[in-house]
């Protein structure tokens, strides 16, 4: 389910890196990155076919569960300039309108994520207990 729709702008790796516009979806799961020639994932499976290969393997997805921190760099001039620091210690650059708030999005929507991760660790945790300190029954 889409939180937030738009465009944003990645910095590319190579030697270049030139800022490319991708499409992004953010979701409770984490945030899509679609080439914006591509049609948009398809939201319900059994209605429509499945997105050919190439499309499926150009949609990047940065998951909460791999992402450590979203880092607002600065802002110039109409732009603010954010970096997503992920799990294995990549970076990637994205920037978009200051008025757009992408960077609060993504922010509030980990916070959230890793929130909801935590309450079903401890949750798990205490079943745990629960069932360690259970009665076993008669013998």
């Amino acid at each position: 389910k889409a939180v937030k729709e738009g465009m944003l702008e990645k910095r590319s790796d190579g030697l270049l890196q030139l800022w490319k516009k991708k499409r992004c979806i953010l979701t409770e799961e984490g945030l899509l990155l679609i080439p914006p020639k591509h049609p948009p994932p398809p939201q319900h499976q059994q209605q429509q076919p499945p997105l050919p290969a190439e499309t499926a393997a150009k949609i990047k997805e940065l998951h909460f569960s791999n992402m450590k921190t979203v880092d607002c760099v600065e802002r110039k001039g109409k732009y603010v300039y954010f970096t997503v620091v992920m799990a294995e210690g990549k970076e990637i650059d994205f920037r978009c309108a200051q008025e757009q708030g992408w960077n609060a999005a993504i922010t509030l929507q980990m916070v959230q994520y890793k929130n909801r991760q935590a309450i079903l660790a401890v949750r798990s945790t205490r079943q745990k207990q629960q069932h360690l300190a259970a009665p076993h029954g008669p013998r």
